[in-house]
């Protein structure tokens, strides 16, 4: 069952006084080659009019990407502050990919103009946050800010991995976006891994020589 995104968690935090809210989700978690990609979005909840202007915002995996596209601009314009962050195919094979999505929302964080009182995430618990996170299980079907920042995470990494597809065209980056399609399989078996490939995951490492392997 899906839930469409609405602000109740944000009233309910903006009622026990936090006036900034963040909302943080990422993109590319399960992708087999590229970065993973944070998003950090405060929205202005005094704004009385603010889930109509926001109408359409929901998870970004359940949304076309026409329709990303065409939210991501009403996003930009209407939110106080809008972070990106990311960390790289080596982050995450150094890392793990839990802390380095970690890496990523932190860094999302720092490019927000307007620093948070408090952090909505997607489930993922933020162990550096010196302030108070609340994770929210599906919370990028529950809250519209975790929601747009789905939305921009997803757009940006989508662009990125378009600029790699200019880079290794034999992959089809853009088509597949890093996951792992049938086509990237085939393409991954036929033509071995690129340097964006990440070699801690199994389908990736199953075909680096002996001597590249973890």
């Amino acid at each position: 069952m899906t839930h469409s995104a609405d602000l109740s968690h944000e009233y309910a935090l903006r009622e026990q006084g936090y006036r900034y809210i963040a909302g943080l989700d990422e993109a590319g978690r399960g992708a087999w080659a590229g970065p993973v990609v944070a998003g950090a979005v405060i929205l202005p909840l005094d704004r009385f009019d603010l889930a109509h202007a926001l109408e359409g915002v929901n998870d970004s995996k359940q949304l076309t990407p026409a329709q990303r596209q065409r939210l991501l601009p009403i996003i930009m314009q209407i939110a106080i502050a809008v972070g990106v962050g990311q960390a790289t195919r080596e982050e995450i094979d150094t890392l793990g990919i839990v802390p380095a999505t970690r890496l990523a929302m932190q860094r999302a964080i720092e490019q927000l103009t307007v620093q948070p009182d408090a952090l909505l995430t997607d489930a993922l618990r933020l162990p550096w946050s010196s302030g108070p996170c609340f994770p929210v299980i599906k919370g990028d079907q529950r809250s519209l800010s975790i929601a747009a920042a789905s939305i921009v995470a997803k757009v940006t990494r989508d662009h990125h991995m378009a600029q790699l597809d200019t880079l290794y065209p034999q992959y089809g980056f853009r088509l597949h976006k890093g996951y792992g399609t049938p086509l990237h399989q085939r393409m991954l078996q036929q033509c071995g891994p690129c340097p964006e490939h990440r070699t801690s995951y199994a389908p990736v490492r199953a075909l680096l020589p002996p001597s590249q392997e973890k």
